[in-house]
């Protein structure tokens, strides 16, 4: 017996369906202007949608399917010759078109099946997508997630229009594999790409094409990113090779795959995540359609297992470690791209944040260690390794060089060199035949991982040169203990200093083991952080906004620094076992 509907849930979806479909109904005679392809499509899917829907204010309404077809138009409008969509920063894109023709595919579905009132609609999306389907089954993609969006818009269009062409494109597609590593994270690490991309579309391919092995990627997915899931309802991103690293995701994207699977499957665990992921309420208007489309979100979710009151984890393909218990949760991060493709660089995994703490409202949300070491950057692992329980290696050398002149066999008298990058910059000096003259450093950092704080050993060798460790709190707390440096920033020394936000509190120590003194509140030269040049030649940076509490000096050093996390009532985990909030 299928588990009954979530009425809840039911009327919850089709409430956030009606907050953006009553008002574009209500001018159902405007054109949209401005507005892009992406945008119309999504409009056009949630206003049939609501049409369709006996739970929303829209049902049946002409209105909604006036401002329908405006919609429809413009979107006709925007499709170029090729059949793929004008607009954005991606010329003619193959995968940008895919995600316009899968809402495209479902507003049809969802037309057709509603019989003659909606023909004309369905008429003119059949229309747009037959438009788009030759450049889809031919185009090319410049993501990993692309593979699959497009996989998931060329199966919707077989859907509806079967053509052995497209599933002989998907095939190709597929046959490269899902790039799902053992632990259950897509190679971009990204929570943003997943929860709206790579999910969503191979559960499409695996219900489209009979593929149970593709819904067994998803599952091992959302198994692996239950560890990822914060204190504040947010999924960890600090290893993302994507522009998710540097902020927080909301849980609440991967409400409909946490949800579906727990249904289908029975689990728990799932089921309990897909209740956090709607405890901040549902406001995404395009679940409604999902949920007409498939049956199965409808149902009720399994009684939600309880969450464990204490776990570890280690990803070390990502090499990210995270420790929970009631007082504090940590994670300890030492898998940038950086140090092996010595750039900063889209599409790498660059953050330099290497630790995390969270204690209720007090939230340590990055360390970082700069260093001044020839502009080369912060502190990014270059290997991270398990020394015990708890306990982690992060270490990273830096090299860089001076060079001789060149071998007499490779001087030109013409003084025409050829143009090199020798990994700080480049210029036309044949860096690679020259013989060269390296300064060395390395950093290491020991961490344990506790259940009510962390410990660091911090060794800077090498030359010596002048480092920071920045520590970014959440706003909202009071640093007691450090001395104001003015905007947002104090000064830690040998005193301990406590981050406390109401009741709760992080308290940070530092002693130094070996080198010299902590830099005082005159030597703000020191207490800065430095994005290195990869940021600073073009302006940018990726420093952190936030309580930033600074600790320096003039290396080499070793010093220690402990954190411990006090909550006034620490966390109890306990779940509701039915309904949609938990």
């Amino acid at each position: 017996m299928p588990a009954p509907l979530d009425t809840e849930f039911v009327r919850a979806v089709a409430g956030a369906a009606d907050g953006q479909a009553v008002p574009l109904a209500a001018a159902a005679e405007r054109r949209p202007a401005g507005v892009t392809h992406r945008a119309l499509a999504r409009r056009v899917r949630t206003l049939v949608a609501a049409y369709r829907s006996p739970d929303s204010a829209l049902h049946g309404s002409e209105r909604a399917l006036a401002a329908a077809t405006v919609h429809l138009r413009a979107l006709r409008a925007a499709q170029t010759a090729t059949g793929l969509f004008a607009g954005g920063d991606n010329v003619q894109s193959p995968p940008d078109s895919a995600f316009t023709v899968n809402d495209v595919c479902d507003a049809h579905v969802l037309a057709v099946d509603a019989g003659p009132r909606l023909r004309e609609v369905a008429d003119v999306l059949a229309e747009i997508a037959g438009a788009a389907s030759g450049g889809l089954r031919t185009g090319g993609v410049h993501t990993p997630n692309h593979r699959w969006e497009l996989c998931a818009a060329l199966a919707r269009l077989h859907r509806s229009f079967p053509d052995p062409r497209l599933t002989d494109r998907i095939d190709a597609w597929l046959a490269e594999g899902v790039d799902i590593d053992a632990e259950g994270l897509y190679s971009e690490r990204s929570a943003l790409y997943a929860a709206h991309v790579t999910n969503p579309s191979l559960l499409l391919l695996a219900d489209v094409l009979g593929r149970t092995d593709l819904r067994d990627a998803v599952e091992r997915h959302l198994t692996a990113a239950l560890d990822l899931i914060r204190p504040d309802g947010t999924v960890e991103t600090v290893h993302s090779r994507r522009q998710d690293q540097h902020g927080p995701f909301p849980l609440a994207p991967y409400l409909p795959h946490y949800r579906l699977l727990a249904i289908r499957t029975g689990r728990g665990d799932l089921g309990r995540a897909a209740r956090t992921a709607a405890a901040g309420g549902i406001d995404d208007p395009g679940l409604l359609a999902e949920t007409l489309l498939t049956p199965d979100l409808r149902r009720t979710l399994p009684p939600a297992a309880p969450e464990p009151p204490s776990r570890t984890r280690y990803f070390s393909t990502a090499r990210l470690a995270s420790r929970v218990s009631a007082t504090a949760h940590g994670v300890l991060y030492g898998g940038s791209d950086v140090p092996e493709h010595r750039h900063v660089r889209s599409g790498l995994a660059r953050n330099p944040t290497f630790l995390r703490l969270f204690a209720g409202h007090a939230v340590l949300d990055a360390v970082r260690l700069s260093r001044g070491f020839f502009d080369l950057g912060p502190f990014r692992a270059a290997g991270m390794r398990r020394l015990g329980d708890h306990r982690y290696r992060l270490t990273e050398t830096l090299t860089a060089a001076y060079y001789q002149p060149l071998p007499p066999p490779r001087r030109r008298p013409d003084g025409a060199y050829r143009m090199t990058d020798e990994g700080r910059f480049s210029a036309a000096m044949a860096f690679p035949d020259r013989p060269r003259d390296e300064v060395s450093q390395t950093t290491r950092i020991d961490a344990e991982l506790r259940e009510d704080g962390a410990d660091l050993r911090i060794a800077v060798d090498g030359p010596p040169v002048p480092w920071a460790l920045e520590l970014t709190f959440r706003p909202g707390g009071v640093p007691l203990g450090a001395l104001p440096l003015g905007d947002g920033r104090w000064c830690l020394t040998a005193a301990p200093m406590t981050y406390r936000a109401g009741d709760d509190e992080i308290r940070v120590e530092a002693r130094v083991e070996a080198g010299g003194p902590l830099a005082g509140p005159d030597r703000e030269d020191l207490l800065r952080y430095d994005p290195g040049q990869d940021h600073t030649v073009t302006g940018g940076t990726d420093a952190t906004t936030g309580d930033r509490v600074l600790l320096g000096g003039h290396g080499p050093h070793t010093l220690t620094l402990t954190l411990r996390a006090r909550r006034a009532t620490p966390a109890h985990h306990t779940q509701a076992t039915s309904g949609t909030k938990g």
